[in-house]
């Protein structure tokens, strides 16, 4: 599960930048990764646990990659593999895939003050 890898990523991130203050909430992009929010919700929780970042809120924004046919012309989301290589709307396989494939960590929201025992 590539999620709770992520989730784990996301989490140390936002400790290391938090320097010891208790986090509140972090806004985090997925772009072009097929990923179910619920579970990143849930995975985010639970590499949390115990640190400075258990119990912030997650703003999960996912942008997926966007699909372009030279056939048709139609430009679909890419929602489902099957979308990186055939058309949704015509079946054709002239397709073209543009966006950011990547998680970054856009915001932290954190107290002013460093927490005892962190």
């Amino acid at each position: 599960m590539h999620e709770m890898g992520m989730c784990e990523a996301i989490v140390e991130a936002a400790v290391r930048r938090a320097g010891g203050r208790r986090v509140r909430g972090v806004r985090v992009r997925v772009g072009g990764h097929a990923v179910d929010p619920g579970v990143v919700e849930q995975g985010f929780r639970m590499a949390a646990a115990g640190t400075v970042a258990q119990d912030a809120a997650l703003d999960l924004v996912v942008v997926p990659l966007t699909a372009r046919c030279g056939g048709c012309g139609a430009r679909s989301p890419v929602d489902d593999a099957a979308h990186l290589v055939a058309c949704p709307n015509c079946g054709g396989v002239d397709v073209e895939v543009t966006g950011h494939d990547d998680v970054v960590l856009e915001s932290i929201t954190m107290d002013g003050s460093v927490r005892d025992g962190a």
